[in-house]
C-alpha cells in the first residue's frame, strides 16, 4: 500500500507502481481530503489518527473480501503518508507487515532558521494567496533544478488542484502531530529512507525514527530532495525491493 505526501494523491507513485507490481499486488489511495477523497465539511478538520483509521478500514474490508492477505500489508509512505503509515502500524500492528518511511517524521520541527523561514512563508501564502501560487512555491522547493522542470510542473499542477481548506486541515494535522510515544509500539520490520538534500524534513527527524523503532534500518539517498521516489526512482525502487525481499 502506497501512501502519498501532503497535497498530492495516489498518482505520486507512477514511477513505483509498475515496478513493484511485478513482485507484489499494489494499492494506491487518495488520503482523506486529497485527490478523489472528499475534503472536510465546513471548518471541520481531521487528524493523522483518523487518516490511519481510514486506511485500516480499507485493509479490513479487503481482508474480509479475501483480496488482501491476513498477514497485513507492506506500508510505504512519503512525508504525510509516512506519518499515516507509522500511526497505523502502531495502532493496528496486525495490518502492518513491514514499513518503509520516506522523508517523514514522528514530530516535525523546522531545520534551523532556513527551515523555519520556509515554513512561515508557506503559512503566509496559504493565508493570503490562491492555491496555485502556494503550489508553485512548494513545487519549486521539491524540484529546484532546471532539469527537473517537468516534475516541477506536474507537482505544481497537482498541488494547485487542492481545495485550500483541505490543504489547511492536513497542515494543521501535521503541525499538532507527535507520534514519538508510539514508536516503541512499532514491531514490524522498518526501513527509514531520507534524501540527502531534503529541506522539508530534517535528517535528524529520520534518525529519531530509526532510534525509536526497534531494529529499524536507515538509508540515505544521494542527490535527492524531499520527493525521493520521483527524483531518484531507480535507486529508491531497488532499496525498497531489496528491503522487502523475504519479509
Amino acid at each position: 500500500m502506497l501512501l502519498h505526501g501532503l497535497g498530492s494523491s495516489g498518482t505520486d507513485w507512477e514511477l513505483q507502481a509498475p515496478v513493484f507490481s511485478q513482485h507484489y499486488p499494489v494499492l494506491t489511495v487518495d488520503l482523506r481530503g486529497h485527490g478523489r477523497s472528499p475534503p472536510p465539511d465546513g471548518a471541520a478538520g481531521f487528524t493523522i489518527a483518523q487518516m490511519a483509521d481510514d486506511v485500516a478500514a480499507l485493509l479490513d474490508h479487503l481482508q474480509a473480501a479475501g483480496t488482501a492477505p491476513a498477514g497485513g500489508a507492506y506500508l510505504l509512505g512519503l512525508s504525510l503518508g509516512g506519518c499515516v503509515a507509522l500511526a497505523l502500524a502502531a495502532r493496528r500492528p496486525d495490518l502492518a507487515r513491514a514499513l518503509v518511511l520516506v522523508n517523514t517524521f514522528a514530530r516535525l520541527r523546522p531545520a534551523g532558521l532556513r527551515g523555519l523561514g520556509r515554513l512561515l512563508r508557506r503559512g503566509w501564502l496559504l493565508a493570503t494567496a490562491p492555491m496555485p501560487v502556494l503550489a508553485a512555491y512548494v513545487a519549486r522547493g521539491l524540484f529546484p533544478r532546471p532539469d527537473q522542470q517537468d516534475y516541477y510542473e506536474q507537482a505544481a499542477a497537482r498541488l494547485g488542484r487542492n481545495p485550500k481548506r483541505a490543504y489547511l486541515a492536513a497542515m494543521r494535522a501535521l503541525a499538532g502531530l507527535d507520534l514519538r510515544p508510539l514508536l516503541p509500539q512499532v514491531r514490524c520490520p522498518t526501513l527509514v529512507v531520507t534524501g540527502d538534500r531534503d529541506t522539508t524534513v530534517p535528517r535528524v527527524a529520520a534518525k529519531a525514527l530509526q532510534r525509536g523503532i526497534a531494529g529499524a534500518q536507515f538509508a540515505l539517498v544521494a542527490d535527492s530532495g524531499h520527493a525521493t521516489p520521483i527524483d531518484q526512482p531507480e535507486v529508491f525502487n531497488a532499496l525498497v525491493l531489496e528491503f522487502l525481499e523475504g519479509k
